[in-house]
Formats: structure tokens, sequence, C-alpha cells
């Protein structure tokens, strides 16, 4: 696809002096659009990541309310507990992956 459109901003000479060398060979705006596109989409690994640790929370913060309030968790309960938690992970990682990028969450 042919690139028509076009997104420019200021730096100071010490901040394009970085890019130059972060961008290590590449165009500076080549670099740049890289670094854009990356951070504007969280990758799939983060999220399958996210998610998993989100559902990992879920379940452990479950059952320390549970044994703290002394009851003992039967594995009914832990299977809809882990079913629960399986459930909203994803759904649960992208509401925190866009409340963390700039600019999405206001």
């Amino acid at each position: 696809m042919r690139r028509t459109k076009s997104i420019s901003t200021k730096v100071t000479e010490t901040e394009y002096a970085e890019f130059v060398h972060m961008a290590e060979g590449q165009t500076v705006s080549e670099w740049v659009r890289e670094v854009l596109l990356a951070t504007a989409m969280p990758r799939p690994a983060d999220q399958v990541l996210l998610s998993e640790l989100l559902a990992l929370r879920t379940i452990v913060l479950n059952l320390l309310f549970a044994v703290a309030s002394g009851e003992v968790p039967s594995t009914d309960a832990m299977k809809r507990l882990i079913e629960r938690a399986d459930t909203e992970k994803l759904a649960r990682a992208l509401e925190r992956l866009g409340a963390a990028s700039p600019g999405r969450a206001r």
C-alpha cells in the first residue's frame, strides 16, 4: 500500500541527534514510523501476557480472600473461578492496555 499521508513534529537538535543514534542506520523517518506504530497498537504477546497475569491475579486474590475468611474452596468453586478468570481476562487486558496508551484514556 502506498503511503500518502504524513505526520510531523518539531524536535530540538539534541532530540534529533538522539533519534539518529537510535535509528541505527535507518532513516529517522522510517525509525520514527516503526516506533509510532509499535507504541500505538499493543503487540499480541503483550495482550496474552497481561491477560494471563490478570487471570492469575483474579484466581489468587479470590483464593486468598476465601482462605482469610475461613472457607475451603470446593472443586466446583475452583472450576467456576478459573472459568470466570479465563472468560474475563482478554477484555480486562485490552481495557488496561487501552487505558495505558497515551491519548486513549481521556
